[in-house]
């Protein structure tokens, strides 16, 4: 019998393999995973209240600068980002989401969430209370 440790390490790996944003991504009709991850962090360092240039792109999702510079020229090209010249530094520029990008946003946020629903299909709203606070706590704890 495998004891609680053991049984989320499992359910971790199961998770990582059917949840990734690569995954999700291209079931929602992304063109790109690695555009994807772009938007993703963009988004989240907006809702954070920040601004995200391609040095703290790199810092977030764990690689280079020269390799940040090019996801973010990728997601530019696509339309999903443009670049906006930092107000007290206008040789530096910061990302921002454009109307498009906020639409594939959108669109990816609803085929997460319906995968997610259907997931936890059956589940009281109390389970899924439950759920929401123990795994926040979780991801919080990492």
């Amino acid at each position: 019998m495998r004891d609680a440790i053991d049984q989320v390490e499992a359910a971790m790996i199961a998770v990582r393999r059917r949840q990734t944003r690569r995954t999700l991504a291209r079931e929602a009709g992304a063109a790109d995973d690695t555009v994807q991850q772009v938007l993703d962090t963009i988004e989240e360092a907006e809702q954070a209240g920040r601004s995200l240039g391609v040095t703290a792109l790199a810092a977030a999702l764990g690689v280079d600068q020269p390799r940040a510079s090019k996801l973010a020229a990728g997601a530019v090209a696509a339309g999903f980002v443009r670049r906006e010249a930092e107000q007290h530094d206008g040789r530096r520029s910061r990302l921002m989401l454009t109307e498009m990008g906020r639409e594939r946003l959108a669109a990816v946020h609803r085929h997460r969430r319906s995968r997610f629903a259907a997931a936890m299909d059956g589940w009281t709203p109390a389970e899924r209370a439950e759920f929401a606070r123990l795994l926040t706590r979780f991801v919080a704890g990492l």
